[in-house]
């Protein structure tokens, strides 16, 4: 066990000289206060426990403010001014504490039998509940201290996601444990979440822990695609897990880069409820009266509702046998009159649900039964990109992406309560990866959505999110709150800040921290699938990422050059 080595393989860099659990822990320094920076990862020694904490701060500090108000080196001899400044100057570092490990009695003292006796499991990391005491030593954590609190690449699911900054070590997550609550992937726009979403879902495909449904709205993740910035190619997940990966595009005849996907998803009309165009309010700039013409075209025709009403003539008149103008019998106006709904409500309904009604993929039947297939597939350990080709308006990803996930969903709950009853049949766990999901989740639409009640309620059905975006203050605080694993990338905006440390312990101190984050280069790592907060030096996304994965190892650690130059 790693934590029962008590000899340090890091140097100590200060001792512990004030603070606490609310105000953090003061370190004073003994090394060069350059050798250390924000968000490296600290074990404070002592007695039987090591104590893990995260520097948030350093703070420059003087035994007399005089002493930091003049430059001694103008009046006495600079080696004397030396001596001084260290002496009365120096540095303290804030650390966030996180965890605590009991780590023993030394294996080679008498009291060891019986600790070990009273321990015949190896203790695990737990909460921070007290604090090590003055004077105790700091020190950077090594690679096995790492490997401790975040595991190492050869044991179990555990999928290298980068490096510490200092020193390079690799820093691991638990794949199994991060599919089991829905997850989030963050940053400004041009950090690179792509690649990022690219590195975790290689991981999550090579580790095979659950199946997953990537709605793709800028085809961006199936096919092989050429950097926006470098001009360099960039490794599509089809290319490296053909057997693995079936594409799906959008529409019959669709083309994805060229290519023909696996089989094309069309949309049968008797598909769409009522549900599906309310939550398109916005989009469609429906009116308050929407939802009561929705409800009474389904209460009249049922699940032919769409292609009825699509099939109604707005204006037709005919006359009657007295000569006067009435509405046709295949108009709006006269199912209006008929149902009792207003005409102009209902006219103007049919006038906006055009966009729709023009939608090349939405037929009245499809040439195959495609949610089928791609649910077939998903129970069938593989995984589906649904790439939306030239369909690429926000329309077609809301409409598409509720309605498919909103049948999927409903699959996964029925064969969940057959487990349940019979025991047999256990579901495929299943993580649905959502782009732009502020315009999924923001809080207008989120109670309407398929996707808010996945990350409120569907983990008990195995079904979970993961959300990538840009802007996660226009996400939905309640869908927010349910987000287990937080990887983020730089946030600029201060709202957007504040939502991804929403419901953290240590928020404050992180804040500063997730700002100050390099663009393209590093990522935040923070949540319930996380151990502890630890900003990291990103995965390259690269062939070298790709030889690593597949040999399920990766290299000890990487030069301080190599880590710095390794952008997207």
């Amino acid at each position: 066990m790693t934590s029962q080595n008590h000899t340090p393989t890091n140097p100590p860099i200060g001792y512990v000289v004030g603070g606490g659990l609310k105000e953090n822990l003061n370190v004073r320094l003994t090394v060069d206060a350059q050798s250390v920076q924000e968000g490296g990862f600290v074990v404070i020694e002592s007695g039987d426990w090591q104590f893990y904490g995260l520097i948030t701060d350093l703070q420059l500090g003087a035994t007399d403010p005089r002493f930091a108000d003049e430059q001694p080196g103008a009046r006495i001899p600079p080696g004397l001014a030396r001596l001084l400044h260290g002496q009365t100057l120096f540095t303290n570092l804030e650390v966030l504490p996180a965890l605590m490990l009991e780590r023993g009695p030394d294996p080679a003292s008498p009291d060891y039998p019986t600790w070990r006796a009273d321990h015949p499991q190896d203790p695990t990391p737990l909460p921070i509940k007290t604090i090590p005491p003055h004077h105790a030593p700091a020190r950077l954590a090594s690679q096995g201290d790492i490997a401790e609190i975040f595991g190492s690449a050869q044991q179990g699911k555990n999928f290298i996601i980068g490096y510490t900054r200092e020193q390079n070590h690799p820093v691991c997550i638990d794949l199994e444990k991060l599919v089991k609550r829905s997850a989030g992937v963050f940053g400004a726009t041009g950090t690179g979440k792509s690649f990022l979403t690219r590195l975790v879902l290689a991981g999550l495909m090579q580790a095979d822990v659950a199946s997953l449904l990537v709605l793709d709205m800028h085809n961006e993740y199936g096919y092989d695609d050429t950097a926006s910035d470098t001009g360099h190619k960039v490794i599509g997940l089809k290319t490296k897990f053909p057997g693995q990966v079936r594409m799906v595009g959008l529409g019959r005849g669709a083309q994805i880069r060229g290519r023909r996907p696996d089989f094309d998803l069309e949309i049968a009309k008797s598909d769409i409820t009522p549900g599906d165009v309310e939550m398109l309010t916005r989009e469609l700039n429906l009116k308050e009266t929407t939802p009561t013409t929705l409800e009474a075209l389904y209460s009249w025709f049922k699940e032919d509702w769409f292609a009825r009403f699509q099939g109604m003539r707005v204006g037709a008149m005919v006359e009657d046998d007295n000569g006067k103008k009435v509405p046709a019998s295949d108009s709006v106006a006269f199912w209006a009159n008929e149902a009792g709904v207003n005409v102009m409500a209902a006219e103007g309904l049919h006038s906006k649900l055009g966009r729709l009604f023009n939608k090349e993929y939405i037929v009245d039947r499809t040439a195959a039964n495609t949610v089928k297939e791609i649910i077939k597939t998903l129970n069938d350990n593989k995984h589906i990109i649904l790439s939306f080709g030239d369909f690429d308006s926000d329309l077609d990803y809301l409409l598409v992406s509720n309605l498919l996930t909103r049948l999927i969903r409903k699959a996964w709950e029925d064969r969940t309560n057959e487990f349940r009853t019979t025991g047999k049949g256990e579901p495929r766990p299943l993580v649905i990866v959502v782009e732009e999901a502020h315009k999924l989740l923001n809080r207008e639409m989120a109670a309407q959505t398929a996707f808010s009640t996945i990350a409120r309620e569907l983990r008990k059905y195995y079904v979970t999110l993961l959300i990538v975006d840009q802007r996660p203050s226009q996400i939905y605080d309640e869908v927010m709150s349910q987000l287990g694993t937080r990887i983020s990338g730089w946030l600029g905006d201060e709202d957007d800040i504040h939502a991804v440390l929403s419901g953290l312990s240590g928020r404050e101190a992180l804040r500063g921290m997730l700002a100050r984050l390099q663009p393209k280069e590093e990522v935040l790592l923070l949540g319930w699938g996380i151990p502890m907060p630890l900003p990291v030096r990103s995965r390259r996304y690269d062939e070298t990422f790709w030889q690593e994965l597949q040999s399920k190892g990766s290299p000890a650690r990487r030069s301080a050059a190599q880590g710095v130059s390794e952008l997207y």
